[in-house]
């Protein structure tokens, strides 16, 4: 018998690029599902969260749909138009008011105040003049300036002495010499000290007459007064350029410095 011959049957190879292949086509199904996947978790997790609010925001559920001016009118805030406010006091400085002139007003007032306040200090602070005669004794357009008093140094003693030193203890009672208008009142000028100026008009002679060394706070009259022969302006004192309590008493006319001494004594009523 003739020999039969069987040939084995050959199992099919699997090359690389079949494999290859293969798994692309794997990769490809793979990655579309993990995408839905995600997006599906994804929009779990916003209803999740998103439908309890929408629920709490819209209302129980027998309420009824919840329309967009309903939201609207839920979350709308309220404001007070000027009409409607009140208004309310504004501070200014030390001053409360509502409109400028109750503030005008309460600054005009505490001007007054601070005025009436500074004048009772000054008259508080003046020495007394209890039981002193506001008039200098005698007559006459001409009066000595003291009642009692001691000659001291007069002009003219060679270091610019202009007027007549009348010692007198402190607190005695200073008169004007003559009639007139008080040109100057201060609390001091220069070597003066406390001091008063007088331009008096003695038959059309214009006559100045100077009262210095005065005691702080006791001047009676001020720039611009009217005060008549004798009347009281002032106390004695040591104030300025001044060794010892004296009036410093001076006496010009036309500008020029003249004794006091014979002055007084010839004028003098």
């Amino acid at each position: 018998m003739p020999e039969t011959t069987i040939e084995p049957t050959s199992t099919p190879r699997t090359t690389t690029a079949s494999r290859t292949s293969e798994r692309s086509r794997s990769a490809a199904f793979v990655r579309p599902v993990r995408a839905v996947a995600t997006l599906g978790a994804v929009g779990a997790l916003v209803a999740a969260i998103a439908l309890p609010a929408f629920a709490s925001a819209a209302g129980p559920a027998d309420a009824g749909p919840v329309t967009t001016e309903q939201l609207a009118a839920d979350n709308a805030q309220s404001i007070v138009v000027a009409s409607e406010a009140t208004q309310a006091p504004s501070a200014r400085e030390q001053f409360t008011a509502t409109t400028p002139d109750e503030i005008e007003k309460q600054k005009a007032e505490a001007a007054a105040a601070a005025r009436a306040a500074a004048a009772a200090t000054t008259v508080s602070s003046r020495p007394s003049i209890a039981g002193l005669a506001l008039v200098a004794p005698g007559s006459g357009a001409v009066r000595y300036p003291l009642t009692s008093f001691t000659p001291g140094e007069g002009p003219g003693s060679g270091r610019g002495h202009e007027g007549w030193d009348m010692i007198a203890p402190e607190g005695t009672p200073i008169y004007a010499a003559a009639a007139g208008t008080v040109t100057a009142s201060a609390e001091s000028i220069g070597g003066y000290g406390v001091s008063i100026m007088i331009m008096s008009d003695l038959n059309g002679t214009m006559v100045e007459t100077r009262y210095a060394h005065m005691v702080y706070g006791s001047r009676m009259v001020e720039a611009g007064d009217q005060v008549q022969a004798g009347q009281l302006i002032g106390l004695v004192g040591n104030t300025g350029n001044s060794y010892g309590s004296h009036l410093h008493f001076e006496v010009r006319i036309g500008g020029s410095v003249l004794d006091p001494e014979p002055w007084l004594a010839a004028n003098a009523g």
